[in-house]
């Protein structure tokens, strides 16, 4: 199940969780290097967006909270479709 999740972090001074910021990326890669994650890219400005691709709601919710432990933020979360699903479900002539 493929996720994209945008992090709106809370407002604090960059320079206050900057050891946070950089366990982050530490916890990120290994998220990469496991298959749970695609990307995740740092946001201009602050918070970061990332693909997670994992076998459950329990799992990506395991993963938002390390992460939000990490650097509390808010979270958007919007479910993808990869492409080959996709091009599936239109020629299935289900809808669009």
């Amino acid at each position: 199940m493929l996720f994209l999740v945008i992090s709106n972090p809370a407002p604090t001074r960059p320079s206050d969780v900057r050891e946070r910021r950089q366990s982050f990326w530490t916890w990120a890669q290994d998220k990469i290097d496991r298959g749970l994650g695609h990307s995740i890219y740092a946001k201009t400005g602050r918070g970061a967006m990332a693909i997670f691709d994992v076998d459950s709601h329990e799992t990506l919710h395991r993963l938002l909270n390390e992460w939000a432990d990490m650097i509390p933020a808010e979270f958007e979360i919007h479910p993808l479709m990869d492409p080959e699903a996709t091009m599936a479900f239109l020629d299935q002539g289900s809808g669009a």
